[in-house]
């Protein structure tokens, strides 16, 4: 086989920026300047800050910026005693106003105002055009009313609270909904050529790090990936994944490509509806067919909820 040296060289650059994203992931509260983080990644800053532009589609301060914005509106959402003033102080605001003003310029409202619209209306961010032209960042009500969503559930769902092991899985790193058929077609390359996929252990699944709520469609980042049996070693963009066991919300589902959007908002309303809270733990989906061999066309779906 003929040595591909541009290929290798991408998939050592993103194995490197997957560092970087991972680390600056779990330091939103801390100092993240460009030294850090390409020392992080293992790249001079200046070469870093273009490989990272490159693959990204971002300066790394304005990806920064926009993550600790998408962990604050994450944080209003789901813990009500914090306040406005200790995220803001927690995240590097300089004030409550320094905050509000940055806030109200990605979302389009204040984080006070974010907060009242909130509770019990499960909104999502849309982009649509302002008068000036310019695209801003609005709410959209997508579903009626609660009962709406928990009618849909009782319908459609099979829900059980699981203690879960640690679950390993093998994942290449996609950021926005275009194109994942192709990451999917390069993990499955990659599990063929490792035999893994003629494990009927084996599954498919989809990791969320990012949540439509808070994160335009087009930046939400996940990992496409392989449940297996035991942790692998890094190979160029196939990276390991370990979800730390504990409790979980588990739905299963029969459902249309179209519904994963309704699916998620019920079950995240039936959540609250229950009394449970969500954990840091990322959201995941695990596939148990190949929804195109499906009579109907519907995948057979697990979707997981860490909770507290």
């Amino acid at each position: 086989m003929e040595f591909d040296s541009e290929q290798f060289l991408k998939k050592e650059y993103i194995q490197r920026i997957n560092l970087a994203l991972e680390y600056i992931d779990h330091n939103l509260d801390k100092e993240l300047s460009l030294d850090i983080i390409s020392n992080v990644a293992s790249y001079s800053s200046f070469h870093f800050h273009r490989i990272f532009k490159a693959i990204i589609g971002e300066t790394l301060n304005s990806y920064i910026g926009r993550r600790r914005l998408e962990k604050i509106a994450s944080i209003l959402m789901h813990k009500e005693t914090v306040s406005i003033t200790e995220v803001a102080f927690q995240f590097g605001f300089s004030s409550n106003s320094s905050l509000t003003k940055a806030f109200k310029k990605f979302y389009g409202v204040s984080p006070s105002q974010f907060r009242k619209r909130l509770p019990n209306k499960f909104s999502k961010i849309g982009k649509v055009k302002s008068k000036n032209g310019k695209e801003e960042l609005l709410f959209e009500q997508y579903i009626c009313n609660i009962t709406n969503h928990l009618k849909w559930i009782e319908m459609n769902t099979k829900i059980e609270i699981k203690e879960l092991p640690d679950l390993h899985f093998a994942s290449i790193t996609h950021i926005g909904v275009e194109g994942i058929e192709n990451t999917f077609e390069r993990l499955f390359k990659w599990g063929r050529s490792n035999g893994v996929m003629n494990d009927r252990e084996t599954k498919v699944a989809r990791v969320f790090h990012d949540s439509f709520k808070v994160t335009s469609p087009d930046k939400v980042r996940m990992s496409i990936s392989l449940l297996l049996d035991q942790k692998i070693k890094s190979e160029g963009e196939i990276q390991p994944l370990t979800i730390v066991g504990g409790r979980s919300i588990v739905a299963s589902m029969e459902i249309k490509p179209s519904d994963f959007e309704k699916s998620w908002s019920s079950l995240f309303v039936w959540m609250n509806d229950q009394g449970y809270t969500k954990s840091e733990k990322t959201p995941f989906e695990i596939y148990h067919n190949d929804f195109r061999e499906h009579p109907e066309g519907k995948f057979l779906v697990d979707f997981y909820i860490p909770i507290l």
